[in-house]
């Protein structure tokens, strides 16, 4: 027996266990189904437990966001950063690929996340101009879908300046990253945001 066969039995119980919200097969509407619902999680059920949203009923829109994060650190290290002379190679360009990966991945790492086709990620990174001993990082990163990007857009910033520090560690175990934040989301049903 295949694992996709060992796979259906499985899914047949939960069907059963969750008989309230199925019958007949026909799947019955809760009040989680409409992903805009207002002044509620949409990933908690009222019973407390967590599920996926299901988005078959949005609308395919081309879809856009913007996070940003940053390792701060010295001066000199983001010096060694931008000559590309730090002890472990190339940090730029380690961080900048860890980030497009880490978009493509976002759905294993956070689990109610829908897996996405992403249409493209860009992950740039620069000194800050407001502290020359910081590296500012922002990912951009689109789709053509029913669901955003904003998560995509956070875990490629947020893994870009994790690999940062990992490259500077050696040089300065001080270093912080932060703040993680999106900067911009356009797209879907709630139309467009910028901070």
């Amino acid at each position: 027996m295949s694992a996709h066969d060992q796979s259906e039995p499985r899914e047949q119980e939960d069907h059963r266990v969750q008989g309230d919200r199925l019958e007949q097969g026909n799947r019955q509407p809760d009040a989680h189904d409409d992903a805009r619902t207002e002044g509620r999680l949409t990933h908690v059920r009222e019973d407390g437990s967590a599920h996926m949203v299901d988005v078959s009923a949005k609308a395919v829109t081309a879809r856009v966001a913007i996070a940003s994060s940053r390792l701060t650190t010295r001066a000199e290290v983001v010096d060694q950063m931008l000559d590309g002379t730090l002890p472990k190679g190339d940090a730029l360009a380690v961080a900048r690929i860890a980030g497009i990966m880490a978009a493509k991945r976002t759905p294993d790492l956070v689990p109610l996340c829908h897996p996405l086709p992403l249409t493209g990620v860009a992950v740039d990174l620069e000194r800050a101009a407001d502290d020359p001993g910081a590296i500012e990082v922002r990912a951009r990163v689109k789709t053509t879908g029913v669901t955003g990007v904003e998560m995509e857009a956070l875990t490629a910033a947020s893994v870009a300046a994790l690999t940062l520090y990992d490259m500077v560690k050696a040089l300065d175990r001080e270093a912080v990253i932060g703040p993680t934040r999106v900067e911009h989301k356009a797209g879907g049903a709630s139309g467009d945001w910028s901070r």
